[in-house]
């Protein structure tokens, strides 16, 4: 069976809001957008570089899906990241989006936890979300998540929307810790399932 990784920039509030830019998501008048910027490091990047030699589809919701869909759908054929990020298989998850707006996507309109488990049991490699907080409760409340990448950056927001939702208990095992130069640190757990 796919493993299904999570990989989100996180504060150590536990917010996981617009990390990339000011206007990516001001719901509930959230006006820190763009806070991961001042922590860059290149090894950030390549972490994810390494990250994504072992996935091959990304699971988004709508939102997280049309921002990344229109940062890397126009990059051009020979663009490092955006040949790595345009080449996997896509699914988004929503009700409302009626084309799709980026190469080689499936929408997943119903049945949404049944189709995920079924694309799980599909061969391939990893299945990769990212942001996505609706789609990331549901998919912690039905066990469906098998790793974590998170990227804890050294500040707090004091509100926005978090990783985890009240009432979802699991346990996951710290697998790797990677600190980098700007302050971040970058945590790997796998879910340890009884």
């Amino acid at each position: 069976m796919r493993k299904l990784i999570i990989s989100e920039f996180m504060t150590l509030d536990g917010v996981i809001q617009a990390p990339g830019g000011k206007d990516e998501d001001r719901d509930g008048g959230f006006e820190h957008g763009g806070w991961t910027w001042p922590y860059w490091h290149d090894d950030i990047g390549n972490s994810f570089g390494a990250l994504m030699q072992d996935t091959d589809a990304f699971l988004l919701g709508r939102r997280t899906y049309l921002t990344h869909a229109a940062a890397f759908e126009p990059m051009p054929a020979g663009d490092k990241f955006g040949d790595m990020m345009n080449a996997p298989k896509k699914y988004v998850v929503s009700r409302t989006l009626k084309e799709p707006t980026w190469r080689n996507t499936t929408i997943i309109r119903d049945n949404v936890i049944e189709s995920i488990r079924e694309i799980k049991s599909q061969p391939g490699k990893n299945i990769m979300t990212d942001g996505s907080s609706e789609l990331v409760h549901a998919l912690l409340k039905h066990d469906l998540v098998d790793e974590l990448h998170l990227l804890i950056y050294p500040l707090t927001l004091g509100g926005g929307k978090r990783l985890f939702a009240d009432g979802v208990y699991a346990t996951f095992r710290l697998v790797s810790a990677t600190p980098y130069p700007s302050g971040v640190v970058a945590l790997d757990y796998l879910r340890e399932r009884s």
